[in-house]
């Protein structure tokens, strides 16, 4: 744990870079275009050109059945198209305890979260939290450390490194266990009512969350332990954001508002387990992960209690407190991961390669103006609609494309309403990283329901912006105080994203 916490200390002095990918440098010609290409638009008549296809050549038509999130890049090729294939098989799989006779399965827990990846990415979409005490559905869970400086362990580090896992358990509550070992808890889930008024007269009733974790099996939390709820996001266009060069991302990063509009964009920087140097932190709900490998690899450790070369417990998350979990039967052979490297590899490729749906009725003249007051209203000034990706000669599917996230993959302090309270890597207990917007209005059909923000108490899309406070107090503010129709416009346009 120390040595980990003194390595991500370095990133203080951290370098600039993409070392995940192998990238073709850009010419100055192509830098030109790509700033004209990208540069916010003045002209809301008409749709812009290639607006209709959000993830590049890789775009997918959209499907009006669950599927729309499970698709292919529409540019790879017939090999790969395989691999994406066995890929979302063990994406799908459903793992089991040990021993067992599937020896390629087994080494599920003993302390976990899911079964298998789509268990909590419901069809590769957004899970939700609990409806009720009964909901077994759920893909929800929390995030549990304490500062640094209430580990011993950690006291030399606590200056660079602001939290620690809780001492027994450890980084995340698994509400599961394998035959023999108690879950460590059950999470409750209580909401308060909290009406917005709109102009013109309209009442929004809002879901304030508080969170409980009951039932804990192995004692109580550590008293200084910090909970953040997390439910599992959409899965697609992964791989292009991956692919966004580092130095742009940065650039729009503005940690001291010197522009003085009130957005304050900040990077976080984490330790790459896989490249062992500080990189930018690009996934997960606080950009607390570099690429989508050590995403996978993590998400098999913590959630499913999988070992990986990158996370090489074979007991998951278990802590020394719980020494009958670490001492529990694991599914390795004799020096080797449960996950093999094959297989993470497999998955890592399906995740990077689950494509964007193309827009719908980007031309509606309801949603053009929408997209007006999108810009009008600021939202843009965080969910930056372009970006254009490295060119990769390795990634053909990924390699130079232009791309509409929606996000500037930067941390913003998001207000009271919002926080956690947890720090992450560089992240307060107030910040979150912009969420991409692409496939927003596909939520319902693909998830069956809506569930939004990082621990789905939106139920709508008009919710989700109303919880928006500190740098994006003021574009909710313009939402509530804009005339009906403009506001029915806003929706209309983010449901065509």
């Amino acid at each position: 744990m120390v040595a980990a916490a003194v390595a991500a200390s370095d990133a203080r002095a951290w370098e600039p870079g993409d070392p995940h990918l192998d990238t073709a440098p850009r010419t100055a010609a192509e830098a030109d275009r790509i700033a004209r290409v990208i540069a916010a638009p003045t002209d809301f008549t008409m749709p812009e050109p290639f607006e209709e296809n959000p993830g590049g050549a890789a775009t997918v038509r959209a499907r009006t059945t669950a599927d729309a999130f499970s698709q292919p890049s529409a540019n790879i090729d017939f090999a790969h198209e395989l691999d994406f294939k066995v890929g979302n098989g063990l994406f799908r799989k459903l793992w089991v305890s040990s021993p067992a006779s599937t020896l390629a399965s087994d080494g599920l827990g003993p302390l976990y979260n899911a079964r298998g990846c789509q268990n909590c990415h419901f069809k590769d979409g957004r899970g939700h939290p609990p409806e009720g005490t009964e909901d077994t559905a759920v893909s929800m869970f929390l995030r549990v450390s304490i500062p640094a400086d209430a580990d011993p362990l950690m006291a030399d580090v606590a200056e660079y490194v602001a939290t620690a896992p809780d001492p027994v358990y450890g980084g995340q509550l698994q509400d599961f266990g394998t035959p023999g070992h108690p879950a460590e808890y059950r999470l409750d889930v209580r909401y308060d009512e909290v009406p917005v008024i709109l102009n013109g007269g309209e009442v929004v009733t809002l879901r304030k969350p508080t969170y409980r974790a009951a039932d804990l099996g192995y004692g109580p939390l550590h008293e200084a332990a910090m909970l953040s709820p997390r439910v599992a996001p959409q899965m697609i266009g992964l791989g292009l954001l991956e692919a966004i060069p580092a130095a742009e991302i940065l650039a729009l990063a503005d940690p001291e508002d010197a522009d003085g509009d009130g957005i304050s964009g900040r990077a976080n920087v984490v330790w790459s387990r896989e490249y062992e140097r500080p990189m930018l932190g690009r996934f997960g709900l606080k950009a607390g992960m570099p690429t989508i490998r050590e995403q996978s690899a993590a998400a098999f450790s913590g959630d499913m209690g999988l070992s990986t070369a990158l996370y090489p417990a074979h007991s998951g998350d278990c802590s020394a407190a719980q020494a009958d979990c670490r001492a529990a039967p694991h599914g390795a052979a004799v020096g080797e991961a449960e996950v093999t490297e094959e297989a993470l590899d497999l998955v890592t490729f399906y995740s990077r390669n689950l494509a964007v749906p193309a827009r719908r009725d980007l031309d509606d003249p309801e949603v053009l103006r929408g997209k007006e007051v999108f810009h009008d209203s600021g939202c843009a000034s965080c969910h930056r609609p372009k970006f254009v990706t490295h060119r990769l000669p390795d990634r053909p599917e990924q390699s130079f494309q232009l791309i509409w996230p929606h996000t500037d993959m930067l941390l913003h302090d998001m207000g009271p309403g919002l926080a956690d309270n947890r720090p992450e890597g560089r992240a307060t207990g107030r910040e979150w990283r912009t969420a991409p917007l692409w496939g927003v209005g596909l939520t319902a059909r693909v998830s069956g329901g809506e569930n939004y923000l990082h621990d789905g108490r939106a139920r709508t899309l008009l919710e989700a912006v109303l919880w928006h406070g500190g740098e994006g107090q003021a574009a909710r503010d313009a939402v509530v105080a804009m005339p009906a129709p403009d506001r029915a416009a806003l929706i209309r346009y983010l449901e065509s994203l």
